[in-house]
C-alpha cells in the first residue's frame, strides 16, 4: 500500500451532529424513531416551493457549473455584485476550496474555539499550523477579543477563521474589530463562517462590506432546511472568487440543489414564518428545562449548551429513549450538550426523556 500524507494520518475522526447510521445500526435502533436534536437546521423543513422546484429538476442534463441563475438570485437578495459570490456542495466545500487556493505548509493558522472541527482539519490537511483562542465558559462563552488581538499580532497568521454565530455556543462575532484587524494586517485571510447567520436577528453580516482578506461563507442547508442537497456559498471580492473557482472541482452543485436554492430565496415569507415559529420554541424550551433543573447558556442563536456531569453518557441516555443530542465532548467540552430544538411535539418528548435521566448525567 502506498504511504499517505502525514498530514492525512495527522486528522482525527470526524465528530459531527445528525444520525449516524452506522451507529444505529451497531445498537439495533431504528433510524426512524430518533427525534434529532443535535443537527441545526430549520425543523420544519423547506418551502413548497423547493418541494415544486425539486419535482420539475431536469437531471438528465449536466448541471451549470458556475450557477449561474442561483448566483444571480443571491446576488439580488444581499445585494451584492454576483462576481462577488460563488456556490458549493455546501458550506464546508468552499472551506476545504479556500484551504487550497490560501493555505500552505508550515503556515500559521487561527481558530476562534469552541467551534467547528473543519476548520482545523482544513488547516491541518494543508499541512498549516493551527493555534486556538478559546472562549471561556465564565465568561459565557463570549468572543475572545483580547487574547485573538495577541495572537494575532504575535503569529502573524495566514488566515483567521471565526464562525458568526459560533457553533456550538451561539455567541456572536465583533464586526469592529475584525474589520481593524483586516486592514492592519492585509496578508491574513479572515474566513468568516455565516452559516447560522439567518437564526439570529442580531447579527451583523459580513457581506455588507467585502474585504479582499474576507471570504464569508453562507448555508443554504441551515435555515433552508436543505441539509440533504448541500448547498452553501462564498462572499468576498471578485479577485478571491476566481481564486476558488479555479480550485473547485466542475458541477459540485447539482442542479436539484441549484433550482431549490433558488426557489428558497424567493419565499422569504416562508422563512420568517418558520424562524419565527422556532424562537418561540427555543425561549419555550429553554424555560422548560430551566423548570427542570438543567443549567442552560444564553446563545444569540436557536441552538443551546447545557451543562452536565458527563456529556457523553448523558447522549447516551437520551439515544436509548430515541432522543439525539450533540455531545460536545468533540468540541473539548465533556461538560455541555447542544441542543436545537425542534417541532412542539418533539420537544415535549424531550423534555419528558429529561425527567427520565438517571441521577449524574
Amino acid at each position: 500500500m502506498l504511504s499517505p500524507r502525514p498530514e492525512v494520518l495527522a486528522l482525527s475522526e470526524v465528530i459531527h451532529g445528525a444520525l449516524n447510521h452506522t451507529e444505529l445500526a451497531a445498537l439495533g435502533i431504528d433510524p426512524a424513531s430518533v427525534i434529532d436534536f443535535s443537527a441545526s437546521v430549520n425543523p420544519f423543513g423547506p418551502s413548497p416551493r423547493v418541494i415544486e422546484a425539486i419535482a420539475n429538476s431536469q437531471i438528465h442534463c449536466y448541471p451549470d457549473r458556475d450557477a449561474t441563475e442561483f448566483r444571480q438570485a443571491l446576488a439580488s437578495h444581499l445585494g451584492v455584485p454576483k462576481d462577488c459570490l460563488i456556490a458549493g456542495n455546501g458550506s464546508s466545500e468552499l472551506l476545504y476550496l479556500i484551504g487550497l487556493a490560501f493555505l500552505r505548509s508550515a503556515d500559521q493558522v487561527l481558530v476562534v474555539g469552541p467551534t467547528y472541527s473543519e476548520y482545523s482539519r482544513v488547516a491541518q490537511l494543508m499541512g498549516a499550523t493551527v493555534s486556538c483562542c478559546q472562549a471561556s465558559p465564565r465568561s459565557g462563552f463570549q468572543f475572545p477579543t483580547r487574547s485573538l488581538e495577541e495572537s494575532i499580532r504575535a503569529l502573524r497568521p495566514r488566515a483567521v477563521f471565526v464562525c458568526h454565530p459560533n457553533n456550538p455556543t451561539g455567541q456572536l462575532t465583533p464586526t469592529a474589530a475584525i474589520y481593524l484587524w483586516a486592514d492592519e494586517f492585509p496578508q491574513t485571510l479572515f474566513i468568516i463562517d455565516e452559516a447560522y447567520i439567518e437564526f439570529s436577528p442580531d447579527a451583523q453580516s459580513f457581506t455588507k462590506s467585502i474585504r479582499d482578506n474576507i471570504v464569508v461563507l453562507r448555508s443554504m442547508t441551515k435555515a433552508h432546511g436543505l441539509a440533504g442537497l448541500r448547498l452553501g456559498y462564498a462572499v468576498s471580492t471578485p479577485a478571491v472568487i476566481d481564486l476558488l473557482a479555479r480550485v473547485r472541482p466542475p458541477w459540485s452543485v447539482s442542479t436539484i440543489a441549484q433550482n431549490a436554492g433558488i426557489a428558497a430565496l424567493q419565499d422569504s415569507t416562508y422563512l420568517q414564518r418558520a424562524l419565527a415559529s422556532l424562537a418561540a420554541e427555543k425561549t419555550l424550551l429553554e424555560e422548560r428545562l430551566a423548570a427542570l433543573g438543567a443549567m442552560t447558556f444564553p446563545s444569540e442563536t436557536h441552538f443551546f449548551l447545557i451543562r452536565v456531569a458527563n456529556a457523553t453518557a448523558t447522549r447516551q441516555q437520551l439515544l436509548n429513549s430515541g432522543i439525539l443530542v450533540r455531545d460536545c465532548t468533540s468540541f473539548g467540552m465533556p461538560g455541555f450538550l447542544r441542543i436545537s430544538p425542534q417541532t412542539p411535539p418533539q420537544n415535549t418528548l424531550f423534555c419528558e426523556a429529561w425527567k427520565q435521566l438517571p441521577v449524574g448525567c
